[in-house]
C-alpha cells in the first residue's frame, strides 16, 4: 500500500489485504469482517456493504475487544431486552 490508512477509508481502497468472516456468519452475510494491514492495524468491515467504510483499529485495540467479547461483555447487546 502506497498510501495512508484512515478510519472510514473505503475498503476497496485497502489493496491486497485478505478478509476474513467467522465461520458463524450467517447465509445472509450478516458478518463483519476483518483484515490484518502490513502494518499491523486491524481493519474491519460490514460484510454485506464489502465496497463500504472500513474501520481501522490498533492490534492492542482488537486484543482488547476479542477479551471483553470472550469474557461476555457484550452478551447483553444481542439478548432480548438486551
Amino acid at each position: 500500500m502506497d498510501h495512508d490508512v484512515y478510519n472510514g477509508m473505503a475498503a476497496t481502497d485497502l489493496y491486497g489485504v485478505n478478509w476474513q468472516k467467522s465461520r458463524h456468519s450467517n447465509s445472509q452475510g450478516s458478518c463483519v469482517e476483518f483484515a490484518r494491514l502490513p502494518g499491523g492495524e486491524v481493519a474491519v468491515r460490514n460484510s454485506r456493504f464489502p465496497d463500504g467504510p472500513a474501520l481501522v483499529y490498533t492490534r492492542a485495540e482488537i486484543e482488547a475487544m476479542l477479551a471483553g467479547v470472550k469474557d461476555g461483555e457484550f452478551d447483553h447487546l444481542v439478548r432480548n431486552g438486551g
